[in-house]
């Protein structure tokens, strides 16, 4: 190592200490979760102008007019799933497949699916890039879910319904856990818990939050 090569280490450094501690300020507290989201680099998975704000605990445009949701969020909502290393997740809304991968860290198996076919594509890359081995990424109707492969131990969703779908809910085993931001407009959302029991279901409300709409059908991108 030359001295040229400190700043530049040091910078990667304390940029890695800012990012966790604002996972940590803004309530993400499970040692699994903080270490996976240390352990993923979020900036393999942000192009263009803004790949140089990778770091920022805020949300980025993506391709397909679609976001990467901010690192706090993706946190909080990882550690509402509570995934076990045998567990099956479905992911709804792949996007830049950042999500994906965090839980592919903690998960058996993840199946993800997004309607946009590009964004399915570059996801596929990148995880080939890693090697995820255990992410299956697949362009589909994600309302819909996956009844083949179902049913999952944990769901997420990483687009807003004005409800919780019920093919979703359907697909959940018994005691699975689904997190999904609900709300009828963009401007009023929140992120739900969604246990799945013997005689029902048990919802819990977590926090605001802004995510682009869960769309029917099969994009052309």
């Amino acid at each position: 190592m030359t001295p040229a090569d400190l700043p530049e280490d040091d910078s990667a450094a304390e940029q890695k200490m800012r990012f966790l501690f604002a996972l940590r300020s803004r309530g993400v507290t499970d040692a699994r979760v903080l270490s996976v989201m240390e352990q993923v680099d979020r900036g393999l998975f942000v192009r263009g102008l803004f790949a140089e704000r990778a770091y920022e605990d805020m949300p980025l445009p993506i391709s397909c007019g679609q976001t990467i949701s901010q690192p706090s969020v993706v946190g909080l909502m990882t550690q509402a799933l509570n995934v076990q290393p045998r567990d099956t997740v479905l992911e709804v809304g792949t996007g830049s497949g950042y999500q994906a991968a965090i839980l592919s860290h903690l998960a058996r198996r993840v199946y993800t699916v997004d309607r946009h076919r590009r964004l399915v594509r570059e996801a596929q890359e990148l995880f080939r890039e890693q090697g995820l081995v255990n992410i299956v990424a697949i362009t589909a109707d994600g309302s819909f879910g996956l009844p083949e492969t179902a049913p999952f131990d944990r769901i997420i969703v990483t687009a807003a319904a004005e409800d919780p779908p019920g093919p979703l809910l359907a697909q959940l085993k018994p005691g699975g856990i689904m997190v999904v931001p609900v709300g009828q407009s963009d401007t009023v959302q929140h992120l739900i818990k969604v246990t799945r029991l013997a005689s029902g279901y048990d919802y819990e409300e977590l926090r605001p939050v802004r995510f682009v709409p869960l769309l029917e059908g099969v994009s052309n991108e």
